[in-house]
């Protein structure tokens, strides 16, 4: 029978250390291999069972059910916990305390500027150099250019002042230049968007800003200004440039095509003339039914050109339709208000309401379904279809008695009008107008929304008789000017001279004859004050 050395004779197990030889060294590292697994066993059965008791722990019991027992309480417990650790951690509501307020002088706000987003169109600083960094290591001079040439835009909201001074001229020089523009037109008129062109010259020391050699721009439509430096070592002075502009009307005619619009565009009409064509012309005839292929379209627009090439478009004159060459209407703005008379003399003529939108009906007035509330209600009004933010109008002249929120009906304005009629518009997305202004005719009052009750973008139109809710398709607006005698006689003799236009005449070339372009030559302000006196 084999026994282990590493064994006494009473059976009892001797320490490793006592063991002799190789043979029992390698049985104790036999012996610690085995007890491994049995260490891993032991391990994974622990871990296991801990997994099955918090399997089996309700961390989130449902206190809707088993009310005041263990469970219950226990889910309560952890409730009332986990609230109170959420407010410990509930953030402060405290105002902030915002940095001292500091005294913006122009060239920080120079600085604001060229971080901004702003179009070149519009006078943006795009190029300007920064702020120099740490990162910059200053020069002890660098060469410069004797003279500079820069192009700047008059933006919106600012000055003539600062945005020379943005443009490198010195003080003095701008002051200069402010007292002679001013003399001319005045600074206030100016348009947002007039481009300058400026020339600066040498420095006549280092750091000092170079001195203006040359301004000129477009102060009007019809006048340019030039100012420089005209001698040397001379004063700023301002040169007057009259730019000839011919006011000539721009007369349109053409055929109506698929489209009168797209027609009127391709005859070369501008787009703001085309859009106050059909604006006027649909107030007298249906844009859609009483409009057809073949019809001749013809409308006279204020327009002005100038020898430069340049061209604008003023207000619509004269608006008229023809069909089989025989006039079906004839409509000229006349008077001081501005407003279009028929050629019979009978102005702002106008049968029945102007719809709100352009849409059709949705829901009529009277009872129906409540979409939202879902029981039968009163329908006190008609309901337009039309896109989100769909200009809304005034269907007749009238004034604004309410603008704002009013309950289910969301953004809302009530017109007043004569006759003990008021209307309103409902669900607007954004009012245009305010308590107490006066509103014409298809004047936008408002845009299309889904504000209130409302199941999507719409218009809910209602209209009300001494309080008293009434169906809007039921009244009928007309409303009469009519010119009598001599007002009559000189309404119709200045419609028959504006007739007398020639179709695209206004388009013609501009030619000046020599006499002209020698009236035009810059006269400077130097030369006004004549030759020098003697003695």
């Amino acid at each position: 029978m084999y026994r282990s050395p590493a064994d006494t004779d009473d059976g009892q197990a001797l320490p490793a250390s006592s063991a002799q030889g190789p043979h029992a060294a390698a049985l104790a590292h036999d012996q610690i291999l085995a007890d491994e697994p049995r260490a891993a066993t032991s391990w994974t059965t622990v871990r296991d069972r801990l997994s099955v008791r918090l399997a089996g722990l309700d961390l989130a019991p449902d206190l809707g059910s088993d009310i005041g027992s263990r469970r219950w309480v226990r889910g309560l417990g952890t409730f009332v916990g986990l609230t109170a650790v959420a407010l410990a951690f509930w953030p402060s509501f405290a105002p902030l305390e915002a940095a001292p307020s500091a005294h913006v002088d122009d060239a920080v706000r120079d600085e604001y500027r060229s971080q901004m987003i702003l179009p070149l169109a519009l006078g943006a600083d795009s190029g300007r150099r920064m702020g120099a960094t740490t990162l910059a290591a200053p020069l002890a001079a660098a060469p410069e250019r004797p003279t500079l040439e820069l192009v700047t835009t008059l933006a919106r909201g600012d000055s003539l002042e600062r945005m020379l001074r943005r443009a490198g001229v010195g003080r003095d020089d701008t002051a200069r230049v402010a007292q002679l523009v001013g003399g001319a037109v005045p600074l206030e008129e100016i348009q947002p968007g007039t481009t300058f062109g400026i020339t600066l010259g040498r420095r006549t020391a280092p750091g000092a800003p170079r001195p203006l050699e040359a301004l000129d721009f477009r102060a009007r439509f019809d006048l340019a200004l030039e100012i420089g430096r005209f001698t040397e070592g001379a004063d700023l002075a301002l040169t007057k440039k009259a730019i000839r502009v011919d006011e000539t009307p721009l007369r349109i005619r053409g055929t109506v095509g698929d489209s009168l619009y797209r027609s009127a565009r391709a005859a070369g009409a501008p787009a703001s003339a085309v859009q106050s064509y059909l604006k006027t012309l649909g107030q007298y005839v249906n844009l859609d039914r009483d409009i057809r292929a073949g019809d001749t379209f013809d409308f006279i627009v204020a327009h002005r050109r100038a020898a430069t090439g340049d061209r604008q478009a003023g207000q619509l004159l004269y608006a008229g339709l023809e069909r089989d060459d025989t006039p079906r209407v004839q409509l000229m703005r006349w008077g001081e208000d501005g407003e279009f008379y028929e050629a019979s003399g009978v102005g702002e003529q106008r049968g029945g309401l102007m719809a709100p939108v352009p849409g059709r009906t949705t829901s009529a007035f009277g009872m129906r379904r409540h979409p939202i509330l879902g029981y039968r209600r009163m329908h006190a009004g008609l309901d337009f279809k039309a896109r989100h933010g769909t200009p809304i109008v005034a269907v007749t002249d009238g004034r604004v008695t309410g603008a704002g929120r009013m309950g289910g009906c969301g953004n809302a304005v009530r017109l007043r009008h004569d006759g003990g009629i008021d209307t309103r518009y409902c669900h607007m997305s954004r009012i245009a107008v305010n308590r107490g202004q006066a509103v014409r005719r298809g004047q936008v009052i408002g845009y299309v929304g889904s504000t209130g009750l409302s199941t999507g973008p719409h218009l809910h139109y209602e209209m009300y008789r001494g309080g008293r809710a009434i169906d809007p398709a039921s009244v009928q607006y007309v409303t009469r000017a009519q010119l009598a005698g001599a007002d009559l006689r000189r309404f119709r003799e200045a419609l028959a001279r504006i007739k007398t236009v020639e179709p695209g005449a206004a388009l013609a070339a501009l030619e000046q004859t020599a006499a002209e372009v020698a009236a035009q030559e810059p006269i400077r302000e130097i030369d006004k004050l004549g030759p020098p006196k003697k003695g």
